[in-house]
C-alpha cells in the first residue's frame, strides 16, 4: 500500500517517518521523500492513528490526488537543486516531465493554481535556499556555486539572488545563518 506524505523534504523526515510507522507495528517496504510503501493494507482507523502521530511532527498524509501531485512536484524540485548537483544538463521542465511522467504545461498550470505561484518561481527559490546555505557553510567559492547549481555565471546568480533575498551574495555570508528558510517553507 502506497502512503503519500506531505512536508517529507529531507533524509531526516525519511527517519522521523519510518520510526513512527514503526512505533505503530506497521512493517514498511520502502520509505522515500513524500512516499511510504507498507507491505499490507492499512486498516482506516490505523492510517487515522498514523496521521495524528505524523501531524504532530509537522507531516500529514496526503488523499487528494492533485495534492499527491503537487507533492509529487516539490519532491522532485527538491531532489533537481539537491542531489543533482552539476548535472543540469536537462533543463526542469524536461527533467520533471520525464520523472512524473505527465506534461509541463499541465503540471504548471495545476501547480500554479493551488499554490499561487510558478514552477519556475518555486525552483528559484530552492536554488537560493541552497545558495544560502553553501554560502553559510563556507566550503564553495560562488564560482563553484554558481555551476554546481546550474547558473550560466556567476552574474546571473549574484543578480537572482539579489532580487529575491535583497541582499548581494557576499554580504549575505556575513549575515549568516539567521536568513535561512527551512526547505520545507520554500
Amino acid at each position: 500500500m502506497d502512503i503519500n506524505i506531505k512536508n517529507m523534504v529531507c533524509q531526516r523526515c525519511v527517519m522521523v517517518v519510518s520510526q513512527i510507522f514503526s512505533e505503530a507495528g506497521i512493517e514498511v517496504e520502502n520509505v522515500q521523500l513524500g512516499k511510504v510503501t507498507t507491505t499490507e493494507v492499512l486498516r482506516d482507523e490505523t492510517v487515522k492513528q498514523v496521521n495524528q502521530q505524523l501531524k504532530r511532527v509537522g507531516f500529514e498524509i496526503i488523499n487528494d490526488a492533485k495534492s499527491r501531485l503537487i507533492e509529487k512536484i516539490r519532491n522532485a524540485s527538491i531532489d533537481y537543486v539537491y542531489q543533482h548537483s552539476g548535472e543540469h544538463e536537462e533543463n526542469f521542465s524536461d527533467y520533471l516531465t520525464g520523472k512524473l511522467n505527465l506534461d509541463y504545461p499541465y503540471l504548471s498550470t495545476l501547480f500554479s493554481s493551488i499554490e499561487g505561484t510558478t514552477i519556475e518561481k518555486h525552483l528559484i527559490n530552492l536554488k537560493i535556499e541552497r545558495v544560502k546555505e553553501l554560502l553559510v557553510y563556507d566550503e564553495k567559492t560562488l564560482s563553484e556555486i554558481a555551476w554546481e547549481l546550474g547558473y550560466s555565471s556567476v552574474a546571473h546568480l549574484s543578480g537572482q539572488f539579489k532580487k529575491v533575498t535583497g541582499f548581494t551574495p557576499s554580504y549575505y555570508k556575513k549575515l549568516g545563518e539567521q536568513k535561512r528558510k527551512s526547505i520545507d517553507k520554500v
